[in-house]
């Protein structure tokens, strides 16, 4: 069972934006520095707290993409969850499929369209490069918030799949027993705010735009290491003379 670094459910902290709340977090992250870890940012919202995360710990900075599967019907009301790798794993709500009689033609049909976005998603932000490996790392899952957690399960599976060292879960903010539902899921949960009243994470943003792809995509290109070359041109023009 994760340990769990999280206030006691009294603090209700308002970001400003996802970028304020990624530094705020990268704050409860450093003992992870010198731990070579990986940081995951969940497309789109969870990329620019991910960002600010893995630029704090010099870490390198990857997607995990994980997409909800919509009731017949009701494309918001999510029955389960399907996450990328290797051999995709799906988490089912199997009590809500069962209350909406959801046929399993609709369940294969409905994990198949997904599947083809999760790999539209990956060609356009990865452009070409490939997923880092995450055998033996220390991998740190990143998002802007969770609300029931369904989501994120899945992609804490998928990590844990790739046979990861060791699974940090960390987020701005969730309500408290969403984020003790998902204390199986990881080694380490950390998050800053467990709000008693909660109705949805934007409410805790002031700042919650929705992300577009070219942001998600910017944001991965400024976290790449730069190549050695690259760097020594940019070193010679900064030591160049006025």
């Amino acid at each position: 069972m994760a340990s769990a670094d999280c206030p006691s459910g009294d603090e209700d902290i308002v970001f400003a934006d996802r970028g304020d709340a990624g530094v705020r977090l990268a704050a409860r992250l450093l003992k992870y520095k010198d731990q070579n870890p990986v940081v995951l940012g969940v497309p789109r919202g969870g990329v620019p707290v991910a960002f600010e995360v893995a630029r704090a710990l010099n870490a390198p900075l990857d997607v995990i993409i994980v997409r909800k599967l919509g009731a017949p019907g009701q494309s918001e009301l999510g029955i389960g969850a399907v996450v990328d790798g290797d051999h995709p794993e799906t988490i089912l709500n199997r009590e809500m499929v069962k209350a909406l009689r959801v046929s399993r033609d609709y369940l294969e049909r409905e994990i198949r369209n997904q599947l083809k976005e999760i790999h539209r998603r990956n060609r356009v932000y990865r452009t070409g490069r490939a997923r880092i490996e995450l055998k033996d790392r220390t991998v740190i899952l990143v998002d802007d918030g969770i609300a029931t957690g369904g989501s994120i399960r899945a992609a804490l599976r998928g990590i844990r799949q790739q046979e990861a060292k060791k699974v940090v879960l960390a987020i701005p903010v969730g309500p408290a027993d969403s984020i003790e539902s998902l204390r199986d899921e990881a080694d380490e949960i950390v998050c800053l705010s467990t709000p008693p009243a909660f109705f949805g994470i934007g409410e805790f943003y002031r700042d919650f735009h929705q992300l577009a792809d070219a942001e998600v995509i910017r944001l991965l290109e400024l976290a790449r290491p730069q190549p050695p070359s690259a760097r020594a041109q940019h070193q010679a023009k900064v030591d160049t003379p006025c």
